[in-house]
């Protein structure tokens, strides 16, 4: 099989919130890959954090950030074609932007739930909206929405999480439905239990020397028996954003060590 399936050269991927995590993780690999990046976050520190980290890999030369609010539509469509004049028309998208608040349902607002589900849901809705006639016009595109665990499990105290990830992977398939005969494909990403700057409180030893009881659970219930690393999602990414996927389209990919394959061990 030759290597050029799987080349990014000459395109431009836009991923959102990829100043850090696993936005950075697949925009490096993009890089990597030949393709030039586009990132966007809410908030001008967050961008220049971003940038910084680009600059320190040796990867400035291939990104651009800007502030966007992606539940936004009018900004969302003023950025897109700053990115078309200014970079190039996009022909990867990455919805990753996203947050969550664990909160018992039940001493959930409604405005909290209904911010996460923006946030979570409804952005990814508006990216790929605004960038979808353009893939139409040029014949074709990729769309990868990252998705997670709570696509398709539920678990206490993410009940606003786990709704808009699980209309996320929905909003996926109809996409997919909407515009695969228009070259265009759709596919999600479901990370497992990664290990980033955001789950290291969970990883950290306890006073003991013991495990955090989460990550004792996690290791556990993992076949791989270790948490992901944001690297094993770089190979994922350029999979369904390059040709070696132009025949896959609606499907979630879930890195996950496992986990969804697996009940558990025995007591």
């Amino acid at each position: 099989m030759s290597e050029d399936m799987f080349s990014l050269k000459g395109k431009v991927a836009w991923v959102t919130g990829a100043a850090y995590g696993i936005g950075y993780a697949i925009a490096k690999a993009y890089i990597e890959a030949g393709a030039k990046v586009v990132f966007n976050c809410s908030r001008q520190e967050t961008v220049d954090r971003g940038l910084k980290t680009y600059e320190e890999d040796g990867l400035l030369d291939s990104v651009k950030g800007y502030v966007c609010d992606v539940t936004d539509e009018d900004a969302v469509k003023s950025l897109h074609e700053r990115i078309c004049k200014e970079v190039g028309e996009v022909d990867i998208l990455v919805n990753n932007a996203g947050m969550i608040r664990r909160v018992p349902m039940i001493e959930m607002e409604a405005s909290d739930f209904r911010r996460v589900v923006d946030v979570d849901l409804t952005a990814a809705f508006i990216v790929s909206k605004t960038v979808i006639p353009s893939m139409m016009k040029r014949g074709g595109g990729k769309i990868i929405n990252i998705c997670s665990m709570m696509s398709e499990l539920g678990r206490e105290t993410v009940s606003a999480y786990a709704a808009a990830k699980g209309g996320l992977k929905m909003l996926t398939k109809n996409i997919a439905s909407e515009y695969g005969a228009y070259n265009i494909q759709c596919n999600g990403i479901g990370p497992g239990y990664i290990a980033t700057e955001q789950t290291a409180p969970l990883r950290e030893r306890q006073s003991d020397g013991s495990r955090h009881p989460f990550d004792s659970f996690i290791i556990a219930k993992t076949p791989a028996e270790r948490w992901g690393e944001s690297d094993d999602l770089k190979g994922p990414a350029i999979f369904l954003a390059s040709k070696a996927s132009d025949f896959v389209n609606g499907h979630i990919l879930y890195v996950d060590g496992g986990i969804l394959a697996y009940i558990g061990k025995q007591p």
